[in-house]
């Protein structure tokens, strides 16, 4: 046998080594610990850690908190933005009423609540130093509607209301400043590949001043039709 593998194969003179003891460790001292640590862990996970992160998805904006309340409607690839209007009431909608021109967010036209109703496409105002309360859905596929600088990110699932909270700290000036950069503003990204032109799924966060942004509600409320206005449109 080649002595280079003797060295590996067969005892060397002189050193004895030492045999294994197949029986299991008398002391409990190990399992004790073991079993402690568990015990600890088990306590802080369902007293403290579920309870807390309950409370915590489970939370709404109350009152006095006075949130903008925002419906956010996704689809292959937009993303409708729907204000409740001055009244601050959404008006119904209902799928049959839906058309990806004129009504991508399925309005109902009889309902007088839905009249001051906003719809934007891509474009999401939002006053600064105010809780911001979106309800988010889609009208097909998975998407996922993700802010990166709010450190925001939700996924939108077919047939269920998806709720996000966060408050913006600084209006769109502020940060443009920051960067140094006077086109730059907050992007929506959808981070859910959800199609072919996944990637020209993108919006803008605009954020104001509390008077800049009442001032952009109110030209941008939808405007009332006359009767004149309904003549001239037959010609």
């Amino acid at each position: 046998m080649d002595q280079r593998l003797c060295i590996f194969t067969c005892e060397i003179p002189g050193i004895k080594h030492p045999d294994a003891n197949p029986d299991a460790p008398k002391s409990r001292a190990a399992f004790w610990v073991a079993f402690l640590v568990a015990l600890i862990e088990c306590v802080l996970l369902v007293a403290f850690s579920i309870p807390f992160w309950e409370r915590q998805v489970e939370a709404v904006p109350t009152a006095d908190m006075n949130p903008i309340q925002v419906r956010v409607v996704a689809q292959q690839y937009t993303w409708n933005i729907h204000y409740p209007g001055a009244d601050g009431v959404f008006g119904k909608t209902a799928i049959k009423f839906m058309d990806d021109g004129s009504n991508p967010v399925g309005l109902d036209p009889d309902d007088a609540q839905g009249k001051d109703d906003i719809v934007k496409r891509n474009q999401l105002y939002l006053p600064v130093n105010r809780t911001a309360l979106l309800q988010l859905t889609t009208k097909d596929v998975i998407h996922s509607f993700a802010v990166p600088e709010f450190r925001v990110k939700r996924d939108i699932i077919p047939g269920m209301v998806v709720p996000m909270m966060f408050k913006p700290t600084l209006t769109t000036t502020d940060f443009q400043g920051l960067k140094n950069d006077d086109q730059r503003t907050f992007e929506i990204a959808c981070s859910q590949l959800c199609g072919i032109m996944h990637y020209a799924m993108r919006g803008f966060v605009y954020v104001l001043t509390e008077e800049e942004f009442e001032t952009w509600l109110v030209d941008n409320a939808p405007k009332e039709v006359t009767e004149e206005d309904e003549f001239w449109d037959e010609f």
